[in-house]
């Protein structure tokens, strides 16, 4: 099977995806949420670094669970043209954006 290239938007959306839940993470370690989330830490890393632009949804879904984040904010975050830096994640100034 051979893989596409990933389009520029879809490298920058997954550096946003990356960012935001890195931001969400907040003091949490990256080991504790990776295993609350049931995947690897060295997946999460990737994700975080924007190496992997487009992980598989359940993955996004168990770390979102996890993070206490909604899919739908998060996609509508990470899908905007130009992205605007969030607040996200408890304590933050728009807890209520992100809420699930």
């Amino acid at each position: 099977m051979v893989r596409l290239p990933l389009t520029p938007a879809e490298v920058a959306r997954g550096q946003r995806l990356g960012a935001l839940l890195r931001q969400a993470r907040g003091e949490r370690s990256m080991l504790d949420t990776a295993l609350a989330a049931g995947v690897s830490p060295e997946t999460l890393r990737k994700i975080e670094t924007g190496r992997v632009a487009t992980p598989a949804f359940p993955t996004i879904a168990a770390i979102t669970e996890v993070l206490g984040l909604s899919l739908d904010a998060v996609w509508a975050e990470i899908s905007r043209p130009e992205h605007e830096g969030a607040a996200v994640g408890p304590g933050r100034d728009a807890p209520e954006r992100w809420a699930s």
